[in-house]
């Protein structure tokens, strides 16, 4: 059994699609029912007692300046290369912040903090069942939970892969590994971070699947889903 020492928190991207309401404001930091979105993280990993928190800002980075006055344990690392590189570049510039580690977005909303339990067994992903098709990557795993292989073009009757993960330790160190070669040596920017242990280097991981419900994480990708949660949640219904 391991536990979580630290957070990664990843809040560097533009957030494209709610424009123009991101415009002037970074994605995690719209507002939820009156709260933004990294917010519910942070509470989240206070409410684990997890307090080493890690959160990497890129645009309007100046607008987070705030959270580490807020919430004790809470530090930005600034990732230059935002504008130009996929988030392969955010946790790069984050990745001596490696160990026993969660590493989740800041653009969505945690509704089941238990998600963010500090004990944990092995490296993996959270992960809900579905039965019919989506579009969202798609994990398929073995009887004992590990990971087989992930669709990235979404299917069905598998896990649907969340951005929350847990990583060990000794897991921690060869992702790091990993990263640097594909930063610094074979120059892929234009990767997601997620691609180095699920595809790129997927037999030196073992990854699982780490079982939650579809509405323990409510992600939000456009202004009528935000209009939509927002009604939701003032009637009760999430």
């Amino acid at each position: 059994m391991a536990t979580i020492d630290n957070a990664i928190i990843m809040a560097a991207g533009m957030g494209t699609r709610m424009r123009p309401l991101t415009y002037e404001t970074p994605k995690p930091l719209v507002a939820v029912a009156g709260k933004p979105m990294i917010e519910s993280a942070i509470e989240g990993l206070h409410a684990n007692d997890i307090h080493d928190i890690s959160i990497v800002v890129g645009y309007l980075a100046e607008k987070f300046d705030y959270l580490p006055t807020k919430y004790a344990g809470v530090k930005l690392i600034q990732n230059p290369y935002y504008l130009k590189y996929n988030n392969i570049s955010s946790l790069y510039v984050a990745r001596n912040e490696l160990k026993n580690t969660i590493i989740l977005d800041g653009d969505q909303l945690i509704k089941n903090p238990q998600i963010l339990s500090r004990s944990f067994e092995r490296s993996g992903y959270a992960g809900a069942w579905v039965n019919q098709w989506t579009d969202e990557w798609i994990m398929h795993a073995d009887s004992d939970g590990v990971v087989t292989k992930c669709d990235r073009d979404g299917g069905q009757d598998g896990w649907r892969l969340y951005s929350l993960s847990k990583w060990t330790q000794d897991d921690s160190a060869r992702l790091k590994k990993y990263l640097t070669v594909e930063f610094e040596q074979k120059h892929h920017y234009d990767i997601y971070w997620d691609d180095v242990a699920m595809f790129d280097y997927h037999e030196d991981f073992a990854l699982t699947v780490l079982p939650i419900h579809e509405t323990d994480i409510v992600e939000i990708d456009s202004l009528e889903q935000l209009k939509t949660v927002n009604q939701k949640i003032e009637k009760g219904l999430l």
